[in-house]
Protein backbone atom coordinates (compact mmCIF):
# COMPACT_ATOMS: atom_id res chain seq x y z
CA UNK A 1 0.00 0.00 0.00
CA UNK A 2 2.79 2.40 0.90
CA UNK A 3 4.37 1.65 -2.45
CA UNK A 4 1.25 2.83 -4.32
CA UNK A 5 1.01 6.00 -2.25
CA UNK A 6 4.62 6.83 -3.04
CA UNK A 7 4.01 6.32 -6.79
CA UNK A 8 0.85 8.53 -6.67
CA UNK A 9 2.75 11.28 -4.86
CA UNK A 10 5.52 11.19 -7.47
CA UNK A 11 2.95 11.47 -10.27
CA UNK A 12 1.37 14.51 -8.72
CA UNK A 13 4.77 16.17 -8.32
CA UNK A 14 5.65 15.41 -11.95
CA UNK A 15 2.35 16.78 -13.29
CA UNK A 16 2.72 19.95 -11.23
CA UNK A 17 6.30 20.50 -12.44
CA UNK A 18 5.24 19.95 -16.06
CA UNK A 19 2.39 22.45 -15.75
CA UNK A 20 4.72 25.07 -14.30
CA UNK A 21 7.39 24.56 -17.01
CA UNK A 22 5.10 24.55 -20.03
CA UNK A 23 2.49 27.16 -19.10
CA UNK A 24 2.32 30.38 -21.25
CA UNK A 25 3.72 33.16 -19.11
CA UNK A 26 1.75 36.40 -18.89
CA UNK A 27 3.51 39.58 -19.99
CA UNK A 28 4.71 41.60 -17.01
CA UNK A 29 3.74 45.31 -16.99
CA UNK A 30 6.30 47.52 -18.68
CA UNK A 31 7.69 50.16 -16.43
CA UNK A 32 7.86 53.58 -18.06
CA UNK A 33 11.49 54.74 -18.20
CA UNK A 34 12.13 58.01 -16.43
CA UNK A 35 11.94 61.10 -18.61
CA UNK A 36 9.80 59.46 -21.32
CA UNK A 37 6.15 60.25 -22.07
CA UNK A 38 3.59 57.54 -21.51
CA UNK A 39 2.49 55.61 -24.57
CA UNK A 40 -1.08 56.90 -24.26
CA UNK A 41 -1.46 60.46 -25.53
CA UNK A 42 -2.02 62.88 -22.67
CA UNK A 43 -4.90 65.35 -22.98
CA UNK A 44 -3.62 68.64 -24.37
CA UNK A 45 -4.32 71.94 -22.67
CA UNK A 46 -6.93 73.77 -24.68
CA UNK A 47 -5.55 76.94 -26.29
CA UNK A 48 -8.02 79.83 -26.48
CA UNK A 49 -8.74 80.93 -30.05
CA UNK A 50 -7.01 84.05 -31.31
CA UNK A 51 -9.14 87.12 -30.68
CA UNK A 52 -9.75 88.27 -34.24
CA UNK A 53 -12.31 90.91 -35.21
CA UNK A 54 -13.30 90.01 -38.76
CA UNK A 55 -14.51 93.02 -40.77
CA UNK A 56 -15.97 90.82 -43.50
CA UNK A 57 -18.18 88.91 -41.07
CA UNK A 58 -19.31 92.16 -39.46
CA UNK A 59 -20.09 93.80 -42.77
CA UNK A 60 -22.12 90.82 -43.99
CA UNK A 61 -23.61 90.15 -40.53
CA UNK A 62 -22.34 86.55 -40.55
CA UNK A 63 -21.38 86.46 -36.88
CA UNK A 64 -24.24 87.52 -34.60
CA UNK A 65 -22.14 87.42 -31.44
CA UNK A 66 -19.39 89.58 -32.96
CA UNK A 67 -21.95 92.05 -34.32
CA UNK A 68 -23.56 92.33 -30.89
CA UNK A 69 -20.15 92.88 -29.31
CA UNK A 70 -19.31 95.68 -31.76
CA UNK A 71 -22.67 97.36 -31.23
CA UNK A 72 -22.12 97.22 -27.48
CA UNK A 73 -18.64 98.73 -27.76
CA UNK A 74 -19.85 101.50 -30.08
CA UNK A 75 -22.80 102.28 -27.83
CA UNK A 76 -20.43 102.84 -24.90
CA UNK A 77 -19.03 105.80 -26.87
CA UNK A 78 -22.36 106.91 -28.28
CA UNK A 79 -21.40 105.95 -31.83
CA UNK A 80 -23.20 104.06 -34.56
CA UNK A 81 -22.05 104.31 -38.18
CA UNK A 82 -18.91 106.44 -38.04
CA UNK A 83 -16.62 103.65 -36.79
CA UNK A 84 -16.50 100.19 -38.41
CA UNK A 85 -14.95 98.39 -35.45
CA UNK A 86 -13.77 99.10 -31.93
CA UNK A 87 -11.01 96.67 -31.06
CA UNK A 88 -8.87 96.08 -28.01
CA UNK A 89 -5.12 96.50 -28.06
CA UNK A 90 -4.70 92.75 -27.45
CA UNK A 91 -6.92 91.72 -30.38
CA UNK A 92 -6.28 91.34 -34.12
CA UNK A 93 -8.16 92.74 -37.08
CA UNK A 94 -8.95 90.81 -40.24
CA UNK A 95 -9.77 92.81 -43.36
CA UNK A 96 -9.99 90.88 -46.60
CA UNK A 97 -7.16 88.35 -46.56
CA UNK A 98 -5.02 90.36 -44.14
CA UNK A 99 -4.94 89.59 -40.41
CA UNK A 100 -2.82 91.96 -38.32
CA UNK A 101 -2.44 91.99 -34.51
CA UNK A 102 -3.15 95.41 -33.03
CA UNK A 103 0.00 94.99 -30.94
CA UNK A 104 2.08 94.98 -34.12
CA UNK A 105 0.43 98.17 -35.36
CA UNK A 106 0.73 99.90 -31.98
CA UNK A 107 4.38 98.93 -31.62
CA UNK A 108 5.00 100.55 -35.01
CA UNK A 109 3.08 103.65 -33.88
CA UNK A 110 5.34 103.97 -30.87
CA UNK A 111 8.47 103.50 -32.97
CA UNK A 112 7.17 106.07 -35.45
CA UNK A 113 6.71 108.54 -32.60
CA UNK A 114 10.19 107.85 -31.26
CA UNK A 115 9.23 105.88 -28.18
CA UNK A 116 11.38 103.09 -26.76
CA UNK A 117 9.63 99.73 -26.88
CA UNK A 118 9.63 97.73 -23.69
CA UNK A 119 8.23 94.24 -23.19
CA UNK A 120 6.54 93.72 -19.85
CA UNK A 121 6.85 90.17 -18.54
CA UNK A 122 4.90 88.06 -16.11
CA UNK A 123 2.08 89.34 -13.94
CA UNK A 124 2.69 92.98 -14.81
CA UNK A 125 1.88 92.31 -18.46
CA UNK A 126 -1.21 90.31 -17.53
CA UNK A 127 -2.53 93.20 -15.43
CA UNK A 128 -2.27 95.80 -18.20
CA UNK A 129 -5.72 96.89 -19.27
CA UNK A 130 -6.34 96.62 -23.03
CA UNK A 131 -7.17 99.97 -24.65
CA UNK A 132 -9.87 100.71 -27.20
CA UNK A 133 -9.06 101.64 -30.79
CA UNK A 134 -11.58 102.71 -33.39
CA UNK A 135 -11.02 101.31 -36.88
CA UNK A 136 -12.42 102.87 -40.07
CA UNK A 137 -11.89 100.78 -43.18
CA UNK A 138 -11.19 103.20 -46.02
CA UNK A 139 -13.51 102.92 -49.00
CA UNK A 140 -12.96 104.23 -52.52
CA UNK A 141 -13.26 108.02 -52.79
CA UNK A 142 -13.06 108.75 -49.05
CA UNK A 143 -10.77 111.37 -47.58
CA UNK A 144 -9.56 111.85 -44.03
CA UNK A 145 -11.60 115.03 -43.54
CA UNK A 146 -14.90 113.29 -44.37
CA UNK A 147 -14.06 110.38 -42.05
CA UNK A 148 -13.33 112.77 -39.16
CA UNK A 149 -16.47 114.83 -39.77
CA UNK A 150 -18.63 111.69 -39.80
CA UNK A 151 -17.25 110.78 -36.36
CA UNK A 152 -17.85 114.33 -35.12
CA UNK A 153 -21.48 114.27 -36.33
CA UNK A 154 -22.04 110.89 -34.70
CA UNK A 155 -20.61 112.16 -31.41
CA UNK A 156 -22.79 115.27 -31.26
CA UNK A 157 -25.95 113.51 -32.43
CA UNK A 158 -25.61 111.26 -29.39
CA UNK A 159 -25.70 114.44 -27.31
CA UNK A 160 -28.83 115.63 -29.08
CA UNK A 161 -27.00 118.18 -31.26
CA UNK A 162 -27.39 117.96 -35.02
CA UNK A 163 -24.43 119.39 -36.92
CA UNK A 164 -25.06 121.13 -40.19
CA UNK A 165 -23.36 119.49 -43.21
CA UNK A 166 -21.61 122.88 -43.63
CA UNK A 167 -20.47 123.14 -39.99
CA UNK A 168 -16.86 122.45 -41.01
CA UNK A 169 -16.82 124.97 -43.88
CA UNK A 170 -14.95 128.33 -43.67
CA UNK A 171 -16.98 131.50 -43.21
CA UNK A 172 -17.49 134.15 -45.91
CA UNK A 173 -14.12 135.69 -45.08
CA UNK A 174 -12.33 132.37 -45.46
CA UNK A 175 -11.78 131.86 -41.73
CA UNK A 176 -11.99 128.27 -40.51
CA UNK A 177 -14.95 127.36 -38.36
CA UNK A 178 -14.46 125.91 -34.90
CA UNK A 179 -15.37 122.47 -36.20
CA UNK A 180 -12.96 122.89 -39.09
CA UNK A 181 -10.18 123.58 -36.58
CA UNK A 182 -11.12 120.48 -34.58
CA UNK A 183 -11.02 118.37 -37.74
CA UNK A 184 -7.68 119.83 -38.79
CA UNK A 185 -6.21 119.06 -35.38
CA UNK A 186 -7.71 115.56 -35.48
CA UNK A 187 -5.49 114.73 -38.44
CA UNK A 188 -2.59 114.69 -35.97
CA UNK A 189 -4.39 112.28 -33.66
CA UNK A 190 -4.97 109.38 -36.03
CA UNK A 191 -2.87 106.98 -38.05
CA UNK A 192 -3.44 105.63 -41.55
CA UNK A 193 -2.13 102.08 -41.86
CA UNK A 194 -1.59 100.13 -45.08
CA UNK A 195 -2.49 96.53 -44.27
CA UNK A 196 -0.97 95.06 -47.42
CA UNK A 197 2.37 96.85 -47.18
CA UNK A 198 2.47 96.93 -43.36
CA UNK A 199 3.39 100.59 -43.11
CA UNK A 200 1.92 103.97 -42.21
CA UNK A 201 0.87 106.48 -44.83
CA UNK A 202 -0.21 110.10 -44.96
CA UNK A 203 -2.97 109.89 -47.58
CA UNK A 204 -5.93 107.68 -48.40
CA UNK A 205 -5.32 107.05 -52.12
CA UNK A 206 -6.31 103.46 -52.75
CA UNK A 207 -4.38 100.99 -54.87
CA UNK A 208 -6.30 97.90 -53.74
CA UNK A 209 -9.72 97.61 -52.07
CA UNK A 210 -9.77 97.15 -48.29
CA UNK A 211 -6.09 97.96 -48.02
CA UNK A 212 -6.03 100.92 -45.60
CA UNK A 213 -7.52 101.73 -42.23
CA UNK A 214 -7.77 104.87 -40.12
CA UNK A 215 -6.97 104.15 -36.48
CA UNK A 216 -8.34 106.24 -33.59
CA UNK A 217 -7.16 106.01 -30.01
CA UNK A 218 -10.64 106.26 -28.52
CA UNK A 219 -9.41 107.45 -25.12
CA UNK A 220 -7.49 110.37 -26.64
CA UNK A 221 -10.19 111.42 -29.10
CA UNK A 222 -12.99 111.40 -26.57
CA UNK A 223 -10.92 113.08 -23.87
CA UNK A 224 -10.57 115.98 -26.33
CA UNK A 225 -14.21 116.08 -27.47
CA UNK A 226 -15.55 115.84 -23.93
CA UNK A 227 -13.60 118.99 -22.99
CA UNK A 228 -15.18 121.08 -25.74
CA UNK A 229 -18.34 123.00 -24.90
CA UNK A 230 -20.53 123.14 -27.99
CA UNK A 231 -21.50 126.74 -27.24
CA UNK A 232 -17.82 127.78 -27.32
CA UNK A 233 -16.73 125.92 -30.46
CA UNK A 234 -16.45 129.21 -32.39
CA UNK A 235 -13.81 130.41 -29.89
CA UNK A 236 -11.40 127.52 -30.55
CA UNK A 237 -8.01 128.43 -32.04
CA UNK A 238 -5.58 126.20 -33.93
CA UNK A 239 -2.03 127.30 -34.79
CA UNK A 240 -1.12 124.31 -36.97
CA UNK A 241 0.15 122.21 -34.07
CA UNK A 242 -1.81 123.04 -30.93
CA UNK A 243 -5.55 123.30 -30.45
CA UNK A 244 -6.40 126.11 -28.00
CA UNK A 245 -9.64 125.68 -26.10
CA UNK A 246 -11.47 128.58 -24.39
CA UNK A 247 -10.63 128.92 -20.72
CA UNK A 248 -13.30 127.63 -18.37
CA UNK A 249 -15.18 130.41 -16.55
Amino acid sequence: MGKYLFIAACCLIFIGAAFWLFRTPGKPPVKQPEGESPSLEEPKTSIPPEKVIDYGKLRENKDKAMTALMNERKASYGLEESIDMIVKSDESIKIGEQTVPMKKILDEVRLKEGEILETNLGKQADQERPRDYGICVVQAGQNIWDIHFKLLKDYYEHKGIELSPLADEPDRLGHSSGFGKILKFSEHMVHIYNLKEHKFETDLDLIYPLSKVVIYHMGHIFALLDRIDYKDVHRIEFDGETLWLPAEP
